[in-house]
């Protein structure tokens, strides 16, 4: 495997311009799905990174009830700094793993506070409003209309580009685009930490039959 384990920790970093640039300057059905699709790809194969180190981890300690060939040296050597890298995976991965619960619990509470919220909404401003309400019901802000979120911020620009016309729908950004360059960016860095992924995968999978004993 060697570094290839590593990258899909790091290769994330590569979504973060996207990230930034897509709520201003893509159509939104663009930005959903590349953001959507980028952050998934990412998301499985850190993860899954993250659990090929823990099971080099997991071999090492005493008592652990994987086989006795998977500590083997020819299995340690797979990993650079396994004893290090290893041990950390562990904690780590389970911390991932807790947060992307929390996660999940916090994303089906808003969906229910933005569910009640549209509750009896004209399909007018198709939202604007309703956006402005779960988002003061999330913080308890004291205001109740739109004036009151003049000011800079994530909600406030979600609601002025609800109330604003829609942006010109392309397939892709341009390269010569900051925007498309970021978005080409991102998308190098999924399709390198997918590959990265399936390479460490693949290898630690050959390595760790041919130390398991028949």
């Amino acid at each position: 495997m060697g570094v290839f384990v590593f990258l899909p920790l790091v290769l994330p970093l590569t979504a973060w311009p996207v990230a930034r640039l897509a709520e201003h300057h893509l159509h939104p059905r663009m930005a959903t799905w590349l953001l959507t699709g980028a952050s998934a790809v990412l998301a499985v194969c850190s993860t899954l990174s993250l659990a090929l180190l823990m099971v080099v981890g997991t071999a090492q300690l005493p008592g652990n009830p994987l086989p006795d060939g998977w500590s083997d040296p020819e299995v340690r050597e797979a990993v650079p700094y396994d004893e290090v890298a290893g041990r950390i995976a562990i904690p780590t991965l389970i911390l991932v793993l807790a947060s992307c619960a929390r996660a999940a619990w916090r994303h089906r509470r808003v969906r229910r506070r933005a569910g009640r919220a549209l509750d009896g909404l004209p399909a007018t401003s198709v939202v604007a409003r309703a956006v402005g309400k779960a988002a003061l019901i999330s913080r308890a802000a004291p205001s109740t209309t739109l004036a009151g979120f003049a000011v800079v911020g994530p909600v406030p620009r979600r609601v002025a580009a609800l109330l604003g016309p829609a942006p010109a729908a392309r397939s892709w950004p341009s390269l010569f685009t900051g925007t498309g360059l970021a978005a080409w960016g991102a998308a190098a860095g999924t399709a390198a930490s997918a590959l990265s992924s399936a390479n460490s995968a693949v290898t630690l999978f050959v390595i760790l039959k041919a130390a398991t004993p028949l």
